[in-house]
């Protein structure tokens, strides 16, 4: 996810989403195959059942650890349980490999992949996040090849059960995720659907960024935008003095960022990119004008850059996706010009804020030329749907000559939670049989 989007997904996998868009079926329909298939599950070496939840007509649910190494390299050096949900609908349906690219909910989620082929879904834990950690943690094992490896022995573990063909998705980090493990392992699944994934092929030029953010909507809506960060940095001691006594109330603290003051700057600064990427020209007229109320200017930044998520409570979570920004994935600066007599801490939106000081960060320029080369020359079976109005993809994924039955789609002014069903309805045909013919349906 490039940036920006991290206060919708705290909220995702800290509550429970309930499963829709599922048809009932006799529960005997969902049960080809193995007589039963909680004991096909614990035959798999390595696989554990943590619980069994309750499910919908015609579905499974369970709560699953897999153990993995700690370095895939060297798995004599210990390993962690990494976390993994799996939603069974039957072994002659197709199998979805789902992540977000952080934790996983154990609330039932069904991707739109996995309802358009009526299959089962495996959603996966990041290494690093939740409780899919090694302790003690060595943070040079994260990287997007260990993660890569993860999700090929999550995949080779469940295959005994599930021989039907596998497709693996994601959104935003989790699509980048997606694409990642299959540049490692390109022969694991059938297909990809990778959903508003960011590629930041050189961390060293945000141009095609801050064009973009200079560009999308209309001009008085950016200009309205503008006005409202000022008018939030002009009034910060009032405004941060609230921010504080919030954090105070929780038993919270900004220990990570350094304090409420420059926590409530990064949310200011990022506050457009945000917008963008979560509402759109749609929410212009709600943008604050500058005379506004301080409940209302306040009421507005918490909503759309997500103040909580920047006091410890919720920064810590996140630490593992800073430190792979700062060493792999790339970031992007923000503009900063109109604000910068207003402005108290120079490079504060970079990793290094958001990841402890006593963690390396050395940032690796290779491994997102080594991805976005694999895509253009030798990418097979991809999927790549995205927002026009999404910020977080102003650097997409692209296809080249290389890459075979892969195609890349637009939704015209989407955002960041971007599908397949909201392509124009001869794309969405294409790429729903696309999908379905990958998986064999």
């Amino acid at each position: 996810m490039k940036r920006g989007r991290i206060g919708r997904l705290v909220a995702q996998a800290a509550a429970a989403v309930l499963l829709a868009g599922t048809a009932a079926v006799p529960a005997a329909a969902a049960e080809a195959g193995p007589a039963d298939i909680r004991a096909a599950i614990e035959a798999v070496p390595g696989l554990r059942i943590v619980e069994e939840k309750p499910a919908a007509p015609g579905f499974r649910f369970f709560v699953l650890t897999l153990h993995q190494p700690a370095d895939h390299r060297h798995p004599e050096r210990g390993g962690f349980e990494q976390r993994l949900t799996l939603l069974h609908r039957g072994t002659d349906r197709p199998t979805v490999l789902y992540t977000s690219g952080y934790t996983v909910s154990t609330g039932q989620y069904r991707s739109e992949p996995a309802e358009l082929l009526d299959g089962n879904q495996v959603s996966t834990e990041q290494r690093f996040f939740g409780t899919s950690r090694p302790e003690p943690a060595d943070w040079e094992d994260l990287d997007i090849q260990q993660a890569a490896a993860d999700h090929h022995r999550v995949i080779e573990a469940l295959r005994a059960v599930y021989r039907a063909p596998w497709i693996s998705t994601g959104g935003s980090k989790g699509g980048m995720t997606t694409v990642y493990h299959r540049r490692f392992y390109p022969q694991d699944v059938a297909g990809s659907v990778a959903y508003s994934a960011p590629n930041n092929v050189d961390d060293r030029d945000d141009t095609a960024y801050l064009d973009f953010l200079r560009t999308v909507g209309t001009p008085e809506c950016r200009s309205a935008l503008q006005a409202a960060q000022r008018a939030l940095l002009e009034r910060r001691t009032t405004l941060v003095a609230r921010y504080q006594a919030w954090a105070d109330a929780k038993g919270d603290a900004f220990r990570l960022v350094g304090s409420a003051d420059k926590a409530f700057e990064i949310a200011v600064l990022r506050a457009p990119f945000m917008f963008w990427q979560g509402r759109g020209q749609a929410a212009c007229p709600a943008v604050p004008a500058a005379d506004a109320s301080d409940d209302t200017l306040y009421g507005w930044l918490s909503d759309i850059a997500q103040l909580p998520v920047y006091a410890d409570a919720v920064a810590k979570q996140f630490v593992p996706y800073f430190y792979q920004l700062g060493t792999q994935l790339g970031y992007f600066q923000v503009e900063t010009d109109h604000l910068a007599d207003l402005l108290r801490y120079p490079g504060a939106t970079e990793p290094r804020t958001f990841v402890p000081c006593d963690v390396p960060l050395r940032y690796r320029p290779q491994a997102m030329r080594d991805v976005d080369r694999w895509v253009r020359t030798r990418g097979e079976h991809l999927m790549f749907v995205n927002g026009a109005a999404d910020p977080s993809v102003a650097e997409p994924f692209r296809l080249g000559a290389g890459s075979q039955d892969s195609y890349l789609y637009q939704v015209p002014g989407g955002t960041h939670s971007t599908r397949i069903a909201q392509l124009p309805a001869t794309d969405a045909a294409a790429a729903t049989a696309t999908l379905r013919r990958w998986a064999g349906v």
